[in-house]
């Protein structure tokens, strides 16, 4: 079976942050278990490059919005590869092919007679790169982003015939009831449905945004940065010239922020809808990473540098907290003393110390490396659900009460002590536990490779070489 995943497209304002690597990690996940599975898997990730923010900030710091850009997407996909992602695609929206895809998508939604030409005059956030409804607002500033003050816009541009598809969206939403999980962003999205659809703008005068996607026939016009990003979906798979390629893995399946809902299920799906191509196929929204019980900020000092954590931990142990310690539906409060607590308690002292032990067991007292069959290697398909249906947590914890499991048996059976006894038949017995505690540490390996597979593979050659590995996780 051949699955499509993408994550959203990182905007290149900013250094990637937690929040990035959460996404992307669960993603890989995903995408990994899947492919444990034997299903063929694509994955896309990339980075969103248009819009005004990108101009504010190549011209703060002195360079053009192509230096900006190229720099900034070389971070991110360094950042991806630093975390294992196995993505096999990377887009950039700056592209070439990508600008195609998306003149292609503005043309057959315009031969829809879904885009027309209008005054505009709305409120609109910069940082969301939105327009905003009063209600939308605190005390006249945007809630996400309320140091930056809203812009009132008023000039001609084109706008997507959004109001057309509310019914149409509305009758998915009933007869595909998991098309945006968890049920809470469902309801969301459909009650911002029900409550009406306004038609949105979806173009830019060149003159006041240089950085963007000339409008097909316009050339005073370029795309707002929306409705250019969401095309990157199809565009990464080949549409429209890739027809073999899209047929194949065409629906995608989404993993987004809650702040993304409303353009990843509704507006976009209506464009899609217009330029005559089937929905998603389903749209999962995580949480927010909060620290201290505040949202990460720079002028609160909360801020947790991904980076500095895999430096300090480990890559390996730093997809643990994000996949384990982070509710994968609800936000996530998150700080470097909770981090430093759970990696003590779960890996140094739980996974790490029972891999120890029973390798060195293993090594000073068998033999030979233990023989495995299929039992031992073989994954109850319920743990693939639970990750397909994202549920993260549950997924790992099962792991990790594996892990609790055989760390029990150690205690109770004690084969250190019984190896070492006069008795014939005891020292038999703890010979048994020991190969016994073995096969479990190679069946905790391979539910391990989709979430932390470089320990995953240094249990498995432990267990194929019967050596104690180097250290897994240090103590710090």
């Amino acid at each position: 079976m051949a699955r499509y995943l993408t994550t959203t497209l990182p905007y290149v304002n900013a250094n990637p942050h937690l929040g990035h690597a959460l996404e992307f990690v669960e993603a890989d996940f995903l995408a990994r278990a899947l492919r444990a599975r034997g299903e063929e898997v694509f994955l896309n990730i990339g980075t969103d490059e248009h819009g005004a923010k990108i101009v504010e900030k190549a011209n703060e710091l002195g360079v053009s919005p192509k230096q900006y850009v190229d720099d900034y997407s070389a971070r991110f996909k360094s950042f991806a590869d630093r975390l294992d992602i196995s993505y096999d695609s990377f887009i950039r929206t700056t592209d070439e092919a990508h600008i195609a895809s998306a003149q292609e998508f503005w043309r057959r939604c315009a031969e829809a007679g879904d885009i027309y030409k209008a005054n505009y005059e709305i409120k609109y956030c910069t940082g969301c790169e939105l327009e905003k409804t009063d209600s939308e607002l605190e005390d006249g500033h945007c809630p996400l982003h309320p140091n930056r003050d809203i812009e009132i816009r008023s000039e001609e541009n084109y706008y997507f015939r959004f109001s057309k598809y509310g019914e149409a969206l509305l009758a998915h939403y009933k007869e595909q009831k998991d098309f945006v999980v968890p049920d809470e962003r469902l309801r969301e999205i459909r009650s911002f449905v029900k409550t009406g659809l306004k038609d949105f703008s979806i173009s830019r005068p060149k003159e006041k945004l240089s950085c963007g996607i000339p409008v097909p026939g316009d050339d005073s016009q370029v795309m707002y940065v929306w409705f250019d990003a969401l095309v990157n979906y199809i565009s990464a798979i080949g549409w429209p010239k890739e027809e073999e390629s899209f047929a194949k893995w065409w629906p995608v399946t989404q993993l987004a922020g809650k702040d993304n809902l409303r353009q990843q299920a509704a507006m976009w799906q209506a464009m899609l809808a217009s330029a005559g191509l089937p929905f998603s196929k389903q749209i999962f929204i995580h949480g927010f990473l909060t620290s201290g019980g505040s949202k990460m900020s720079k002028s609160l000092g909360n801020v947790i540098d991904p980076m500095a954590l895999a430096d300090q931990y480990g890559v390996e142990a730093l997809r643990y907290v994000l996949l384990r310690h982070a509710n994968p539906f609800e936000d996530s409060d998150l700080s470097e003393a909770i981090i430093q607590e759970v990696y003590t308690a779960n890996l140094v002292n739980g996974l790490g110390n029972l891999v120890a032990r029973v390798m060195t067991l293993a090594q000073t007292h068998l033999e030979h490396s233990v023989e495995l069959d299929e039992e031992d290697e073989a994954i109850d398909p319920e743990f693939f659900e639970k990750i397909e249906t994202f549920r993260f947590q549950e997924a790992m914890d099962d792991i990790f009460k594996m892990v609790g499991a055989a760390d029990t048996y150690m205690t109770k059976k004690a084969p250190f002590k019984g190896i070492k006894s006069g008795d014939t038949v005891e020292r038999e017995e703890a010979r048994q536990d020991i190969e016994l505690l073995v096969k479990r540490l190679a069946k905790i390996a391979v539910y391990l490779v989709p979430a932390m597979p470089r320990t995953a593979a240094a249990i498995s050659s432990a267990v194929r070489t019967n050596k104690k590995p180097e250290n897994l996780f240090p103590r710090i």
